[in-house]
């Protein structure tokens, strides 16, 4: 697991005493070894039991979180945990950035298609299975959403979702 930035500050909260072994790395950035670290020394210990699943509890958020990402808020480096719909806009200007709808009255449909395809397995499994009758019921994405659609990113969108989208990030 590779993360994208640079080395915390000085008083990161690995630095004490009982973590001498992992401040070098921390503060050199080397996050593989920092999460090989954490993983192997501090998770499922007798004296705390901490574990991947607890942290994402304790942190509360509406997805799910990374090791990495955990460590970016303990040593801070981000003020915040994204949310699912923050990582779901970052995902869609992607989608838009390659490639440029040109229908721009389009745009709030193509996002509510997009968000709805990578968040809703009942949606893909509609959309799929071309069983489009279930959209009719659908209190998140209707028929009458579907058909904003332009024809050619009703297809699009969910290829583009299965080749570049973790949707493993957005269970909660």
């Amino acid at each position: 697991m590779q993360c994208k930035i640079s080395p915390p500050k000085t008083n990161s909260p690995f630095s004490p005493p009982r973590q001498k072994a992992i401040s070098y790395q921390f503060e050199a950035g080397q996050w593989d070894r920092v999460i090989d670290y954490v993983n192997k020394e501090l998770f499922e210990k007798p004296n705390e039991f901490y574990n991947l699943d607890k942290l994402r509890k304790a942190a509360a958020v509406d997805h799910r979180l990374g090791l990495c990402e955990i460590l970016e808020k303990i040593s801070g480096l981000i003020p915040r945990f994204k949310s699912k719909d923050d990582l779901l806009e970052k995902e869609f200007s992607k989608f838009v950035a390659d490639y440029k709808p040109d229908e721009a009255e389009a745009i709030p449909a193509l996002k509510t298609y997009f968000k709805a395809h990578a968040t809703s397995d009942q949606i893909r499994h509609n959309i799929d299975s071309d069983e489009l009758i279930d959209l009719a019921t659908n209190p998140v994405f209707t028929t009458k959403d579907f058909r904003a659609v332009p024809g050619k990113y009703r297809t699009l969108i969910p290829e583009y979702i299965k080749d570049y989208v973790s949707l493993n990030q957005f269970a909660a």
